[in-house]
């Protein structure tokens, strides 16, 4: 079985297509291009960069993969650690120990099931002559639930190496607002799973040792400010309300008592867009765009776009740039729109370039670059 599905993986790599090469687009300030990297991803989620200039990527059907030189490795990464692939689930994100280089180590987002349901969970392992070993988790959200949407699964490292992970309400809505339990929220951990010290709920018995803020329904961007190091992320609303926010320790997002989205069925989730003690967004899309990835441009090979964040969109398949001034949004440009591609990552390279994952069976790893 596991060699038919290594033989179907290197057909998809085969019969997928990519744009053309060198497909130029225009945006106010630059025109640019995509240049395609690899193919016949299955519903590639996250990327990370390895120090020695190849990429990891994740699929959400539980495979980690390496592309090695800008080709997509057949051979799946072994030692990946037990989880369920369903509904919204599966593997999720891949993510660095910042002093990577020396202790080979990074850590994995994924949903996981036994007999009390699905949860999220992260593990970290060592990543060792292209397999990994060591694996041991270190976050596992409770309670389980049978749902099958809202994992979140998004993590970043602040500059004091404290690991954050996003939890979804996992489709549950008022658990969002239950500090008591972990959907719905932020969670600041060590590296070997201990809350981080300075949590708002260390001293408080009413929330959980790891939260960092609660309220947030289902985080899918998240990244670091490079100027001011300050976590950002950006939440899939309902019908309506996706949102921007830097987090702020102790800070509730509001999801579901305020939302400038509505329901699924048209119907009102509540009356109210603001209450007192609830953070109101930096910015939000109504209609919603479903934002999946975030990153600050802060490379040298586009200067017209430093300090711009990138947000790419599954629903609206279109790549958002956010001017950002004085802490408001002061432009907002829609790119891509053309593509017809669901965007699910977006990620600033060490080689000054924007890449891209697109969700799709044969998802697409794009690189962006100036057009000239």
């Amino acid at each position: 079985m596991r060699l038919f599905m290594h033989l179907a993986m290197a057909g998809l790599m085969v019969i997928a297509t990519l744009p053309a090469q060198g497909q130029t687009f225009s945006s106010k300030a630059v025109q640019f291009r995509l240049e395609p990297v690899a193919q016949g991803l299955e519903h590639p989620w996250g990327l990370a960069f390895l120090p020695d200039g190849n990429l990891l990527v994740t699929e959400r059907a539980g495979r980690l993969r390496i592309v090695r030189d800008g080709t997509l490795d057949p051979e799946p990464v072994p030692g990946v650690p037990d989880l369920v692939v369903s509904g919204q689930g599966g593997l999720l994100e891949v993510l660095l120990h910042p002093e990577f280089t020396a202790n080979r180590t990074l850590f994995l987002s994924y949903s996981h099931r036994n007999g009390a349901g699905m949860t999220t969970r992260v593990a970290k392992a060592k990543f060792i002559e292209d397999r990994l070993t060591d694996v041991s988790v270190i976050f596992e959200a409770e309670p389980r639930s049978s749902k099958t949407r809202h994992f979140a699964g998004r993590m970043a490292f602040d500059g004091e190496g404290y690991l954050y992970i996003a939890v979804g309400d996992r489709g549950e809505m008022d658990r969002a607002q239950d500090t008591g339990d972990d959907a719905g929220g932020v969670h600041r951990i060590t590296v070997d799973g201990e809350p981080a010290p300075g949590n708002p709920g260390l001293d408080d018995p009413r929330i959980q040792d790891t939260f960092y803020t609660w309220g947030n329904r289902n985080i899918q961007g998240m990244t670091v400010h490079p100027e001011s190091g300050a976590i950002w992320t950006h939440e899939h609303g309902p019908r309506g309300g996706d949102e921007v926010n830097i987090l702020q320790a102790g800070t509730n997002y509001g999801w579901p008592e305020i939302t400038y989205g509505i329901d699924y069925s048209g119907l009102p989730i509540t009356m109210d867009t603001e209450k007192e003690g609830m953070a109101q967004p930096l910015h939000y899309w109504d209609p919603s765009i479903a934002p999946s990835g975030m990153a600050f441009y802060d490379g040298s090979l586009i200067p017209e776009w430093r300090g711009d964040l990138f947000v790419g969109a599954l629903k609206m398949r279109k790549l958002v740039r956010l001017r950002i001034a004085d802490g408001e949004v002061q432009d907002e440009e829609d790119l891509l729109t053309d593509l017809g591609e669901r965007l699910r990552d977006v990620r600033m390279g060490p080689d000054g370039a924007l890449w891209l994952l697109t969700d799709h069976a044969r998802g697409n790893l794009y690189r962006l670059v100036p057009a000239q």
